[in-house]
């Protein structure tokens, strides 16, 4: 099974990409509140070496071994420190040592790309603690989701260092995931589209699943985003997002409707939200059921509160806490059109 995910996955990244050395892009936006100058990650190709971090909660040895067994199939080379797992409470260690093993990372030449073994809360705990100027001078991409959205967008804001919402390592075994992952992190096409994938059966008639428009049109703007519960927690903070002239792309799992309804309506309350182009919602697992028999359904909130905005959104495109989950960029500039219900992508997304 390994051979045959290596075979497909040499397929997509091409074993003749040769290694371009990141690159300044300067944006054409006019809006100051926005990076000027974004920083691209050189694009992947097969050979290089994936840096395995933890920078929130524990897991098991397990985890990290299908990780490295599904990054060697697909025919890179994981590394990791003896700080990976250490275990400090729920924590894989302690903040100062978490926030090393990440600085250490981008620090590390040999190490081409930065990928996250799992999410878990921890990562607002070490935000302080990141060398920001190391990644400026040694930019690389930095993948995951979930808890690791307060990672993707602070260090955007901070060092205007493109990274990527997409599988952590233990998610990163599904081929939807894997080709997704590859095509926005390689630099054989220059600009890209990010399809949903097809609804597995399983999944038919769940309305967690269902996929439908909030509000019809056509959005331009800077995608951001992730976990919803990530996103409000930077509320306040010097990685607090910025919205004006975004797509914002959100998901989240395990949350009762109300409480989708509270982080909503905090967002909108907010300074920027309701300046976003576009709002792209992904698949709330498990976000659906409440033991209040009084409550609203999952839908039923999210129109009550997007659809006064006026902003072009739709539900259920393929990210989020599921196991076909796409990558997409955060920082670069994107179209999106609620009728299709794709994302293209504007700009390139590694050098």
């Amino acid at each position: 099974m390994h051979h045959s995910r290596r075979r497909f996955f040499n397929g997509l990244m091409g074993l003749s990409l040769t290694t371009l050395a990141p690159y300044i892009l300067f944006s054409k936006t006019e809006n100051a509140t926005h990076q000027e100058v974004k920083i691209l990650p050189k694009g992947l190709r097969i050979g290089d070496t994936i840096g395995l971090i933890a920078p929130g909660y524990t897991f098991p040895a397990k985890v990290l071994e299908e990780t490295k067994q599904t990054l060697t199939a697909m025919g890179f080379i994981p590394y990791y420190t003896e700080r990976l797992n250490k275990r400090h409470g729920y924590f894989s260690n302690t903040d100062a040592e978490r926030a090393k093993d990440l600085n250490h990372m981008f620090n590390n030449t040999e190490v081409d790309a930065v990928l996250c073994v799992r999410g878990g809360y921890g990562c607002t705990r070490i935000m302080n603690l990141i060398d920001y100027e190391a990644i400026k001078k040694n930019p690389k991409a930095l993948i995951g989701f979930s808890d690791v959205t307060a990672l993707l967008n602070g260090i955007y804001k901070m060092t205007g260092l493109v990274t990527f919402h997409g599988p952590v390592g233990s998610t990163l075994n599904d081929v939807y995931s894997q080709k997704s992952l590859s095509e926005i992190l390689t630099s054989h096409r220059n600009l890209k589209s990010i399809h949903n994938t097809v609804l597995l059966p399983e999944y038919i008639g769940n309305p967690e699943y269902e996929r439908y428009t909030i509000t019809k049109g056509k959005a331009e703007g800077i995608l951001c985003g992730g976990s919803l519960t990530l996103i409000n927690a930077l509320i306040g903070t010097p990685h607090e997002i910025d919205f004006t002239d975004t797509i914002v792309c959100i998901e989240d799992v395990e949350e009762a409707p109300y409480r989708i309804d509270r982080m909503l309506t905090q967002l909108i309350e907010g300074p920027t939200f309701k300046k976003a182009t576009g709002i792209v919602f992904g698949v709330f697992a498990g976000c659906n059921k409440s033991t209040n028999p009084n409550s609203f359904t999952l839908k039923e909130v999210l129109i009550d509160r997007i659809k006064p905005l006026g902003i072009p959104a739709v539900y259920g495109m393929s990210f989020g806490h599921v196991a076909q989950n796409f990558t997409f960029p955060i920082g670069i500039r994107a179209t999106f059109n609620t009728e299709e219900m794709v994302i293209r992508l504007m700009e390139k997304t590694v050098a």
